[in-house]
């Protein structure tokens, strides 16, 4: 009995043991977050420019830490945005990190799966609202039509850190794809296309450098992507290729009551056949913006940004559209400027409340992008107002 109380005593410690670091080495966060949002005079939340509750995002997500070197982490989300995106559930990533190298300066993981972007300011931070500046972000460079492409891939991602003389520096690398639902597809490209629209390759690279004893951060990164697309049945569309070669470059400033941010991009997008047989488009589009946050108190912030944008370099006023459409799409889908105004009070330790109005010029990054609603957007102004209340654990 004393073998067998001994042995008992033994598998319990064991179990409690092991209960207990693997109840330190998962961890488990969500959020839920509602609000109200219009947009006048434009399809960029619906198609009746009404107050609308599509701003709905819920979350769960979580992470488990087998050793010292290895871990697993992955969020899935229930969004509804209008038609800013797709609504429904989505795995937002789903990665298996493995460090490869630790030392005094040195830091260097791989993730291998559905990975997160890490290049872009608030690229690895947008899919969860609390972490973001602003309920809708910049889309010059955060294109909301692109959410589910741009915030990460199908692949492997390569991150290394190191902390010198010069100060501390990020190098990450990643190689991959997305899948396209068809949702998707027909925000980018229309209700009309009936074929299949695939994401093929996407590498980006990015540099960030925080001076030692600054305030300042510096960074760039480069993307080149690669999209196909296969005719379908009684398709308007034909098929045909889609390349995006993007450098971007920002800078953050942190200090104790302001904060400023800008990222500045340019954008070769090259498309082939797919309007018709022999197509060839070779634009350049430009954009940016410069973002300034003003922390009143550790619960009250204010914000102010001018957010642009060109479709092309080279014909900044869009003229050009409306010539080679022979008036049938307006000038004003060639640009997209806002300015920004926003407030976020954080009232408890886990809840907050955003509230933030756009006043917009033009409409080039509004859905569809390859088939322009010129019947929903018959206005070169427009304007947008949000309100979201944000809950974390």
């Amino acid at each position: 009995m004393k073998l067998v109380t001994r042995i008992t005593s033994l598998i319990l410690g064991m179990l409690y043991m092991t209960f207990c670091d693997s109840a330190e080495s998962l961890k488990i966060n969500g959020f839920v977050a509602q609000g109200m949002v219009q947009s006048k005079d434009s399809n960029f939340v619906t198609d009746d420019g009404d107050v609308s509750v599509k701003l709905t995002e819920i979350g769960v997500n979580s992470a488990y830490r087998f050793n010292s070197s290895l871990r697993m982490a992955g969020q899935a989300v229930y969004l509804e945005g209008g038609n800013r995106y797709p609504d429904g559930f989505r795995i937002d990533y789903l990665f298996l990190e493995w460090q490869l190298l630790q030392t005094a300066n040195w830091l260097i993981k791989t993730q291998i799966g559905r990975n997160k972007n890490y290049h872009w300011l608030y690229s690895s931070t947008r899919d969860v609202p609390h972490t973001r500046p602003s309920i809708v972000l910049p889309q010059s460079l955060y294109f909301d039509v692109f959410r589910d492409v741009a915030i990460g891939v199908d692949g492997i991602v390569l991150l290394a850190q190191t902390d010198n003389k010069w100060g501390e520096w990020d190098f990450n690398f990643s190689y991959g794809n997305s899948q396209i639902s068809e949702e998707q597809k027909e925000n980018l490209i229309g209700t009309s296309a009936s074929g299949k629209l695939t994401h093929d390759t996407d590498t980006q690279i990015s540099v960030y450098w925080r001076p030692s004893l600054s305030k300042f951060q510096y960074g760039f990164s480069l993307l080149d992507a690669d999209f196909s697309y296969k005719q379908g049945d009684n398709d308007t569309l034909f098929s045909g290729e889609e390349t995006s070669q993007r450098i971007m470059f920002n800078f953050l400033y942190q200090g104790q009551n302001w904060e400023v941010a800008s990222e500045v991009m340019r954008e070769r997008v090259i498309v082939e056949n797919l309007l018709f047989p022999s197509f060839q488009s070779d634009l350049t589009a430009e954009g940016g913006y410069l973002q300034a946050r003003y922390f009143l108190s550790s619960q009250l912030t204010l914000l102010a940004r001018l957010d642009i944008y060109d479709r092309d370099r080279r014909d900044r006023d869009g003229s050009n559209i409306q010539t080679l459409s022979q008036g049938l799409v307006p000038s004003y889908f060639g640009l997209m400027d806002q300015a920004t105004v926003g407030m976020t009070w954080k009232f408890a330790k886990n809840i907050q409340i955003q509230a933030e109005y756009h006043k917009v010029k033009g409409t080039a990054r509004l859905a569809p992008i390859f088939t322009p609603n010129t019947i929903l957007n018959d206005s070169k102004y427009w304007d947008m107002w949000a309100v979201q209340l944000m809950y974390w654990f």
